[in-house]
């Protein structure tokens, strides 16, 4: 696989060493994360009781020369917008965050690598699943 973006909730399954997940990041070439996402860690983070360790474990994976962290920029919110617009005609509503994270995925070109079904919602999206 060439270019994947990772949902935050793929970050949380290889920690705790899904094998699935775990064997589908390996294969893939270019891994794409959101700061969103970063931002989701971070809040997950603080709120337990491994804080420390738990960014260090990210350091690790975010200094890793396959993985690009991608930010917010002025084209990332033409794709939200999109998005939202088109969720709200549809009636499928879905998590504000997870509106950014298919439109940073979008924007750069990867496949979203998610557990989360209402990414089934955002046309041109192309997800992968570990299940």
């Amino acid at each position: 696989m060439k270019k994947v973006m990772i949902d935050t909730n793929i970050y949380s399954l290889a920690m705790r060493g899904k094998p699935r997940v775990v064997d589908l990041l390996r294969k893939i070439d270019q891994i794409g994360i959101s700061t969103i996402s970063v931002g989701e860690l971070f809040s997950g983070f603080k709120a337990g009781s491994r804080e420390e360790k738990n960014r260090e474990e990210l350091e690790v994976f975010l200094d890793s020369p396959r993985v690009a962290v991608h930010g917010v920029d002025v084209e990332t919110a033409d794709f939200y917008a999109i998005i939202l617009n088109q969720l709200k005609a549809a009636g499928t509503p879905i998590p504000t965050n997870d509106i950014w994270i298919a439109a940073s995925a979008l924007q750069n070109g990867y496949k979203l690598f998610s557990e989360d079904r209402h990414f089934n919602f955002i046309q041109g999206l192309i997800q992968i699943k570990a299940s």
